[in-house]
């Protein structure tokens, strides 16, 4: 009787608390919160922040001049087209101003969506026609910001191109308002 007395305590007795599954339960959803907060201070300090403005109130301040820009490419009527020839690596494009080509030097920049180190800046200069060509890396599968500006700054169009989705993309200066 002895030995099965000692067999019933064993049976009886619980086993440790590490050898269950509800203390593992209950750690597991606080210990997935601390590995997950830990991973996102990792993020927060090793990454830098491109898409804070250093000095936002003079940003706030040029917005009025970009609108008067704006406004002086729709009185001038300025439309871009734009297209992407990856196999060749070349842009080729259309500047034109109530249908005739615009002179002087254009600048372009293709803005990255997230990333300001892949911007692309560049100047073309539209023949007779308003036609131009230029030489262009790779472009990233990404969302693309154009702006487009004459030298002096006085005007600009832009536009939003989903590359390579869409190979050709055509701007037009905003109706007035």
């Amino acid at each position: 009787m002895n030995v099965t007395s000692t067999l019933n305590e064993r049976k009886s007795a619980p086993p440790p608390w590490y050898a269950q599954r509800w203390p593992w339960l209950l750690i597991g959803g606080p210990l997935a919160v601390v590995i997950a907060c830990a991973f996102t201070i990792y993020l927060a300090f090793s990454r830098q922040d491109a898409m804070v403005v250093d000095n936002y109130y003079m940003e706030g301040k040029a917005i009025n001049q970009d609108l008067a820009r704006d406004r002086a490419a729709t009185a001038l009527s300025l439309t871009a087209e734009l297209h992407y020839d990856a196999a060749d690596g070349r842009l080729n494009g259309k500047f034109l101003s109530f249908g005739a080509p615009v002179l002087g030097n254009i600048l372009i920049h293709l803005a990255h969506a997230s990333q300001p180190e892949k911007d692309l800046q560049f100047t073309i200069t539209p023949d007779a026609h308003g036609n131009f060509t230029a030489a262009l890396p790779m472009l990233e599968m990404t969302r693309w910001r154009v702006q487009i500006e004459n030298e002096r700054r006085d005007w600009r169009l832009l536009g939003i191109w989903k590359w390579p989705h869409v190979t050709s993309v055509a701007i037009k200066a905003d109706l007035p308002s």
